[in-house]
């Protein structure tokens, strides 16, 4: 008899750590099935699979990201046949298709009824890749790569009976056939954890504090990258550090090969050529990279305002903790940070393209900390409206009781 629920992320638990996590304290059957470094989740029995086999050399580029895909499914078909022989029979699939891992699994569990989460889907023109044409020029070929980019994931969604979408926008770009079926539920954070509190001294690595008090501009970016505003926040920093001298700057992030947004020039990062030029004190401006998350939200509490920029893509995390933690935000005006924050209500945002307009507002925020007391107020109160693990935990468990699913209450 079918019961329980696969998880299916090629990085479980990822998005799907509270539910999981809820679910198997409630006894509920849990599975999963992610690649081989998926951290995993105590009381799910993970299949981390393994691939075979690498994208074919040469060929057609717009096929390189199907053809990986489909490859990572078929590791995972393999994986879900190798659990059905063992009795794995879950009722509901709940599962990511960003990767490709769902495409098959309902020729192993036909059955099953799928729950699919729609983090972002692509589109040539109209967000990310036309947006900011500076370092990566919206060119035919990234205009039909970037489109391409849905084909195996289009395929997997039409096996879902309920599509998940965390915000508003991320729903929105999904084609209309699909739309009827979507849900707007974020998976949010523990805003009992995420809170507001008092600032404590900031150890830098090098031995030096940074005392509560002291203006701090916080800003985070997980690829240290143009997606996230790297180099609008770069340009706005001399003026902030000429006007404001005792102004600290602590950027958490690390340089990746790899980012969202594409690859920087050979043998450079992005934060080079971000930074090239410009006239940045580097005993005010502390590049922290990869941090303890406590780290992260002890500095979010110390900050005076805290920079968050995107193109129209994924919201971030750090965004949602920064509101949970009563941060004044000063955001871009694009469409994933509207979904957040309205200008004047509960934070600040500026034209995105706009360097000396983000370096006046952090100016203004430093030399008078006090007026943003009521943005902050009123982003912790957001955080707590909308973006709460606990609203987005029941958003999900209803998703499974309507497939059908028998949850235990808490």
């Amino acid at each position: 008899m079918s019961q329980g629920v696969l998880f299916v992320h090629t990085n479980f638990p990822a998005q799907f750590r509270d539910l999981a996590q809820t679910l198997v304290a409630r006894g509920v059957p849990c599975w999963a099935i992610g690649q081989a470094a998926s951290p995993g989740v105590q009381g799910v029995r993970i299949g981390r699979y393994a691939l075979d086999r690498g994208t074919t050399p040469q060929i057609f580029p717009f096929a390189v990201r199907a053809e990986a895909d489909l490859i990572r499914g078929t590791a995972a078909l393999r994986m879900a046949q190798a659990m059905k022989a063992q009795g794995v029979e879950p009722q509901v699939i709940v599962g990511h298709p960003g990767w490709g891992e769902t495409i098959f699994l309902d020729e192993v569990w036909p059955n099953a009824r799928q729950a699919l989460f729609s983090e972002f889907f692509y589109r040539g023109r109209g967000l990310d890749i036309d947006f900011d044409n500076e370092f990566l020029p919206a060119t035919e070929d990234a205009i039909l790569r970037g489109k391409a980019k849905n084909a195996v994931m289009t395929l997997a969604l039409t096996d879902a009976e309920i599509i998940v979408a965390p915000t508003e926008f991320q729903a929105s770009v999904l084609p209309p056939v699909f739309r009827p079926r979507v849900r707007v539920i974020h998976e949010g954070v523990d805003v009992d954890a995420v809170r507001p509190g008092p600032a404590d001294p900031f150890a830098l690595p090098d031995g030096r504090v940074i005392a509560p008090g002291t203006p701090v501009i916080t800003y985070a970016n997980n690829h240290m990258e143009p997606m996230r505003g790297l180099h609008i926040f770069a340009r706005a920093l001399p003026r902030l550090m000429a006007e404001v001298p005792e102004a600290q700057v602590l950027m958490f992030g690390q340089d990746s090969p790899r980012p969202y947004g594409g690859a920087p020039p050979e043998g450079r990062t992005w934060r080079q050529v971000a930074f090239e030029g410009l006239a940045v004190d580097p005993a005010r401006l502390h590049v922290l990279g990869k941090t303890p998350h406590a780290q992260l939200l002890a500095a979010m509490r110390l900050s005076t305002a805290h920079v968050y920029y995107t193109y129209p893509f994924v919201l971030s995390w750090s965004l949602v903790e920064a509101l949970a933690s009563g941060c004044y935000v000063i955001g871009s005006d694009t469409p994933p940070v509207r979904d957040a924050i309205e200008n004047g209500v509960n934070g600040r945002l500026l034209p995105f393209f706009d360097a000396d307009g983000l370096a006046q507002a952090m100016i203004e925020a430093c030399r008078d900390p006090a007026a943003s007391a009521p943005l902050r107020a009123a982003a912790r109160a957001t955080a707590v409206a909308k973006f709460s693990s606990r609203t987005g935990r029941e958003g999900w468990i209803g998703v499974l009781r309507d497939l059908g699913l028998e949850v235990p209450a808490a």
